[in-house]
């Protein structure tokens, strides 16, 4: 990834395009195509997850026809002509669910890599992250606004969706929406230099429709809403100005409804936080602060949480003047994490990577154990949850017949270690091995 105020030129993103995509890049060949269907492949491991009982079956084998998965127990049928692949002593899992990520971002100064590096340079990174997420064993992401590229990532998306490059199945909503002056407006800059936000405008119910039927006729598949900012921990409470009132997160709500979709906000605290649950989001990201109430209704409304642990803590380990502010909003935030997990909050596991580097997000999973959930209810938060949110519930997130055959492979049980999600070594998307184990024994 790049490093803080380093540009890269457009010839070379591309040169790293074409040297790092794999083999799958050779589906743009103008050679006729085999007919002949895919063969089958069977994945043999030591364990894998049951996810909805949390049940390990050992051994385990799993047959995959085309891109979806055929059979799934201690032994399945291999058919003729079969490939087998020996996984040894390994967990299959389900591919791993990013709720939030940000390719359009990499490590550095946020502000300046958005005002320096044009979209198309920034469209051929997030084509890079993509990747570098995928190979890291998430199949599946909601990417949660470019930050001032606009509707770019429709591209990476399809790009994605048509077989032209590997990357995780996306979700993506274009810029977020943002008010005036509000959290992602570019505030600290010179007025006259008329430095653009990194958020699109909407000061009322109105704009927020209008705003949100562009970026659908641009390819969104939802919404991304800043609800609070800025953050100020004063006296050991966090206070954070809301943006939106409920009635006019209702009407967003009730727009992308229409549309087919769904509204997620940025919310840190309260009252901004309740305003967001009242109105029936589809999800609280960062959710620091959150009164009995607010805990209540997304209770009720089965409201996922996304702490984003990983990114505060990046932060929190910054060097700077601000670090001491980092890491007391985050100790705070472990607090907060563990009411929330005693009032029954539903979670769903996402990372708010891009500030920090792609590929390297499974370390959410280890802080929210670390701070108080239990291995197998963090894997099922990811994977039920998260493909609920991502409205692929039925498709993803779970081993069985039907599924696409989205699957990983970690070493030992997950359930033991969670940290064995960040050493994946197997990784299938819709029955294609996209990165194949180096020892894995393989038989026609």
């Amino acid at each position: 990834m790049l490093k803080a105020h380093r540009r890269t030129s457009i010839v070379g993103c591309l040169l790293l395009l074409a040297a790092a995509a794999p083999a799958r890049v050779a589906m743009a060949d103008p050679a006729p195509a085999d007919p002949s269907p895919a063969r089958p492949i069977v994945l043999h491991a030591a364990r894998l997850l049951e996810v909805d009982t949390g049940r390990l079956v050992a051994p385990a084998e799993i047959l995959i026809k085309g891109e979806r998965i055929a059979a799934v127990g201690s032994a399945v049928p291999h058919p003729s002509g079969a490939t087998v692949i020996d996984l040894g002593d390994t967990t299959l899992l389900p591919g791993l669910i990013d709720v939030h990520v940000h390719l359009f971002l990499h490590p550095g100064s946020e502000d300046l890599q958005t005002v320096e590096e044009s979209v198309p340079q920034r469209t051929l990174l997030a084509m890079l992250a993509a990747r570098d997420d995928l190979m890291a064993g998430f199949t599946a992401e909601r990417d949660m606004g470019t930050e001032g590229a606009g509707s770019a990532d429709t591209a990476v998306r399809d790009a994605i969706n048509a077989g032209l490059y590997p990357g995780p199945r996306l979700r993506i909503c274009g810029n977020a929406i943002d008010i005036l002056g509000g959290h992602e407006d570019a505030n600290r800059f010179n007025p006259e230099q008329h430095v653009l936000s990194n958020a699109t405008y909407a000061n009322n119910a109105d704009e927020l429709i209008a705003a949100m039927r562009q970026q659908h006729k641009e390819g969104a598949d939802f919404t991304k809403i800043y609800q609070t900012g800025k953050d100020d921990l004063r006296d050991g409470t966090l206070h954070t100005p809301f943006q939106y009132t409920a009635a006019q997160l209702k009407a967003a709500v009730d727009e992308a409804a229409r549309l087919g979709g769904s509204v997620a906000v940025h919310a840190m605290g309260e009252p901004g936080t309740l305003y967001a649950a009242q109105a029936g989001v589809a999800s609280i990201d960062h959710a620091t602060q959150l009164s009995g109430e607010t805990m209540r209704i997304m209770k009720e409304k089965k409201i996922p949480a996304v702490p984003t642990f990983a990114v505060f803590e990046y932060f929190a380990h910054q060097p700077g003047p601000g670090a001491e502010r980092e890491l007391a909003q985050l100790d705070y935030k472990i607090k907060e994490f563990k009411k929330q997990i005693a009032a029954g909050v539903p979670f769903a596991v996402g990372s708010d990577v891009g500030p920090f580097a792609h590929g390297t997000q499974a370390r959410e999973f280890r802080l929210m154990v670390k701070y108080g959930m239990t291995p197998l209810a963090v894997l099922q938060a990811d994977l039920l949850n998260g493909a609920r949110l991502l409205g692929w519930s039925g498709q993803i997130g779970e081993l069985k017949p039907g599924y696409y055959a989205d699957i990983v492979a970690v070493p030992g049980s997950p359930l033991d270690d969670i940290s064995a999600v960040e050493r994946v070594s197997f990784v299938m998307k819709g029955g294609m091995v996209e990165k194949p184990r180096r020892d894995a024994v393989t038989a026609p």
